[in-house]
């Protein structure tokens, strides 16, 4: 029995296969948005400093009647 393999799985080696500098590139793509070190007092300053958000973006709550 032979396992099953997708279409976009077999692009995705295919691709990877003719195009071995994209590992490299993925690699260092990653490391600009994602791999990191936190600056945790910096987050925390952001944090305590958040205005406060309203429970529903899209329109305001209707205003109670008095």
């Amino acid at each position: 029995m032979s396992l099953y393999e997708s279409d976009v799985t077999k692009l995705m080696r295919e691709l990877l296969e003719n195009n071995p500098e994209l590992k490299e590139l993925q690699r260092r793509n990653r490391a600009t948005w994602w791999d990191k070190k936190l600056d945790l007092p910096e987050l925390k300053r952001q944090a305590e400093s958040e205005a406060p958000k309203a429970p529903y973006a899209y329109f305001p709550l209707p205003k109670a009647e008095k």
